[in-house]
């Protein structure tokens, strides 16, 4: 059975306590730990150990770094040769590391390689290195005061600006960025346990709105043709191309606000409300997300709360608003004559009888909570 396969990078000689229980730690998740120290690597004869270690991270799914005093072993040349520098540079604000490539640890190597084939990085730094490195990025531009700092944390002084530049590397990265400081084993386990746990949950759903999504898209498709004949036999212009694009461009957005009760949806399309003064329009004064575990319920589902405390509660994933109040704001960039012609073809459409992305609930949005057994989970997102 395939696992994932997690690389744990780090110096060995100071952190082997630390490798060595993360080991049974990975294993006890079900994942398969890659470690250098415990010939989980093919150290191929006909080359140096660090090539092996470069080659070997582009398999894996994850890599852990582990960052502490020692910085470890300057890669060898060879090892050297299988990167794209001039990529890696554009991948974070701060690529001041990678100016003297052949200062470069084996450590770096590998998580730069992480980097070059886009692996998942969880970075943990000691956290009286990071307490260093806080200092050291207050000072680093007086260079006569950083020349005389002796920091602590770091084992060779004259490694700590490679260490903490690295670091700088990592934390300004335009994406999986994060760095978390660690004062003993147990706060990477629970941090690990933590962020795998969400990633998880989160993949879970997506799933469940992507497969929700396509089956919305598969019905669609079916009429397509037909909305855009409709949409293209009653305007005649120059601008037909664009509002048969916005037709389908906005179709969600025009489902969302056609579930609001009382109120005229072609007047709302054809407003130039803001999205906090459509919803005070449609007389909804807070989106709450809820999340947490219930019979019936969907995590982290949003509730547009009414005036009278009844709601109405949305039948997909809680971060559907946030696309939908995307969508209002590109729909108000159309002209009004576009806007008009999109609202006229698409209200009234059959698609929201069926599977309504929103539904009103004539109950008290606290009872209906507490029946759930979740109000401890709730949290708002916003108030008007």
């Amino acid at each position: 059975m395939a696992r994932p396969r997690v690389f744990v990078s780090s110096t060995c000689f100071d952190l082997g306590v630390i490798r060595s229980e993360l080991r049974p730690f990975i294993s006890g998740m079900g994942y398969e730990p890659i470690m250098s120290d415990y010939s989980d690597i093919l150290y191929d004869p006909r080359s140096h150990t660090h090539d092996s270690c470069i080659k070997e991270v582009p398999s894996c799914d994850v890599l852990i770094l582990i960052l502490g005093q020692r910085f470890g072993g300057t890669a060898t040349e060879s090892a050297l040769e299988s990167f794209d520098f001039e990529a890696l540079t554009k991948a974070s604000a701060r690529p001041s590391i990678l100016e003297d490539t052949d200062k470069l640890s084996i450590t770096q190597l590998e998580v730069l390689k992480a980097v070059e084939n886009s692996i998942p990085i969880y970075a943990y730094v000691d956290e009286k290195v990071y307490h260093d490195y806080l200092v050291y990025e207050k000072n680093k531009h007086d260079v006569d005061v950083i020349s005389r700092i002796n920091f602590p944390s770091i084992q060779k002084r004259e490694t700590a600006r490679y260490i903490f530049e690295f670091i700088n590397f990592l934390s300004h990265r335009v994406q999986n960025n994060s760095i978390i400081p660690y004062g003993r084993l147990e706060d990477i386990k629970s941090n690990l346990v933590s962020q795998w746990s969400q990633l998880f949950q989160r993949l879970l759903s997506e799933n469940r709105v992507r497969t929700i999504e396509a089956k919305r898209y598969r019905d669609f498709s079916e009429r397509i043709d037909d909305l855009k004949a409709v949409v293209l036999a009653t305007i005649a212009g120059p601008n037909m191309r664009e509002i048969a694009k916005g037709a389908v461009q906005f179709r969600h957005l025009i489902s969302f606000i056609s579930c609001f009760k009382f109120v005229d949806h072609r007047s709302l399309l054809l407003s130039d409300y803001s999205w906090s003064e459509l919803l005070l329009q449609t007389k909804v004064v807070e989106v709450r997300v809820v999340g947490g575990e219930g019979r019936g319920f969907q995590r982290n589902t949003a509730y547009l709360v009414l005036e009278d405390n009844t709601f109405y509660r949305c039948q997909f994933n809680a971060r559907y608003i946030e696309t939908i109040e995307t969508d209002w704001q590109l729909f108000l960039r159309q002209s009004l004559e576009t806007r008009t012609a999109i609202s006229d073809a698409l209200l009234g459409d059959s698609e929201e009888e069926r599977r309504p992305p929103m539904i009103y609930i004539d109950e008290d949005i606290e009872g209906f909570l507490e029946r759930l057994s979740v109000t401890s989970n709730a949290g708002g997102l916003a108030s008007f």
